[in-house]
């Protein structure tokens, strides 16, 4: 099987909503079956259950992989763009080798937002951040009168322990306005397992996205790898979805840079540790069952800190605002007071030139940007009034605390949409 990856690219560079100025070389998601929006459909295809309501992944070679399999082990790594998982992996072992009759690499497109609470939301669902409402990493929960980051579970700017929503009535498991995979899974034979870090393993994320999934816990590559090898190996009566979730790489890349050492580093450690605690101790007939998928819900693009974006420096802009802003550093939903939706744009554009799109959220909305599907019905009041769209490194920064972040994502930019997949036959 070969690396599509330059037939597919053209596809995915073609804009895909009109009417939308998003930037020059931004990425659309191509949620009609060049996305990860798409992944959950196939996996659900392949493994016997209903599908959810968006098409497969649009790449026939993938589905030949998948015959005659009877467990899937699907491998998200958190923020590793398709260029960085390219390079990366090129000569690290012959079965990972996408040159290889055995071995499948294509890139699809994130969701928009290109962050993970989104992502990892739609993998888990099949549905669109349009429909889902996970709209960003903070979004504004009207319903409970706070803006709450949506990884930890808590109001913005806490710095406490997460889960303090929970206090308020917020219940991780029905949050969600649409079913989980678990719910798709119910009903069938199959059987489905995530292995998770143990400081994420009952996490309100996880809660909401893991319901009817049996979970492990794992301390370390080794610990994860065993357990996932022991698992594989066991009697397959049934069809097996095995999901590992590593996020390490995406703390290192904020932290250092997406291009920084330690961040190919993390990368590296991890995929040795795959080769030789999973695939290397494999029996041959566990080989001959599985189909090991590795991909990542988005990517990161180099942000050198900049003070001329940070909003404690722009009170008169802060003050055309109801609240700070919401979603992401790179996609930014502004809340304008009445009748400075102007005042707010011309300050973009004479202090930020070039530097972001603005763009009224109802209409990025209607257009598709967040995905198809009937909008849940709290997205509207999640999206704010308008919508900074960053071009090149440029980005917005309002949390009342140092800026530590020299790698950010959330964008549209290719490093932060384009995404890998790759598929690898065993045996």
């Amino acid at each position: 099987m070969p690396d599509v990856t330059d037939n597919i690219l053209p596809r995915l560079s073609t804009p895909k909503l009109e009417g939308l100025d998003l930037g020059e070389g931004s990425i659309h998601p191509a949620y009609d079956g060049l996305s990860i929006l798409n992944v959950p459909a196939s996996l659900c295809k392949w493994l016997g259950a209903s599908l959810p309501p968006h098409p497969p992944v649009d790449l026939p070679e993938l589905d030949g992989m998948a015959e005659e399999v009877q467990q899937l082990v699907v491998v998200l790594i958190d923020s590793v763009g398709h260029d960085r998982f390219r390079q990366w992996i090129d000569g690290m072992a012959p079965v990972l080798d996408p040159k290889s009759e055995h071995c499948f690499l294509a890139a699809l497109t994130s969701v928009v937002p290109s962050t993970t609470s989104s992502a990892l939301t739609s993998l888990w669902t099949g549905r669109s951040p349009a429909e889902h409402g996970i709209l960003g990493y903070e979004i504004l929960l009207k319903e409970y009168g706070l803006v709450a980051n949506m990884i930890t579970h808590a109001p913005m700017a806490f710095e406490g322990p997460g889960g303090s929503l929970y206090q308020a009535g917020f219940r991780p498991e029905n949050v969600l306005p649409v079913p989980t995979l678990g719910k798709y899974f119910g009903g069938t034979d199959i059987e489905a397992h995530a292995f998770l870090h143990y400081s994420i393993g009952r996490s309100g994320l996880s809660r909401m996205h893991y319901t009817g999934v049996e979970t492990h816990m794992f301390s370390g590559l080794a610990d994860l790898w065993i357990g996932v090898r022991d698992l594989a190996q066991d009697r397959l009566d049934h069809p097996r979805l095995i999901w590992v979730y590593y996020g390490s790489v995406d703390g290192v890349s904020h932290r250092h840079g997406p291009n920084s050492e330690r961040a190919r580093a993390e990368f590296t450690h991890f995929i040795q540790a795959l080769l030789q605690n999973f695939i290397g101790g494999l029996s041959t007939a566990a080989r001959r069952q599985t189909l090991l998928l590795m991909l990542a819900d988005h990517g990161q693009i180099p942000t050198p800190n900049d003070p001329r974006y940070d909003l404690h420096k722009h009170p008169a802009l802060v003050g055309s605002l109801h609240l700070l802003p919401t979603g992401e550093n790179r996609l930014a939903y502004l809340y304008t007071r009445p009748g400075r939706v102007k005042e707010v744009i011309e300050y973009f554009e004479r202090t930020w030139p070039q530097s972001f799109s603005l763009i009224p959220s109802e209409k990025a909305l209607t257009a598709g940007l967040f995905g198809p599907g009937h909008p849940a019905k709290e997205a509207r009041d999640r999206l704010g009034d308008l919508i900074a769209v960053s071009k090149g490194d440029a980005y917005l920064w309002w949390a009342s605390k140092e800026n530590p972040l020299l790698g950010r994502h959330g964008g549209l930019s290719p490093e932060e949409m384009l995404v890998p997949l790759m598929a690898v036959r065993l045996g």
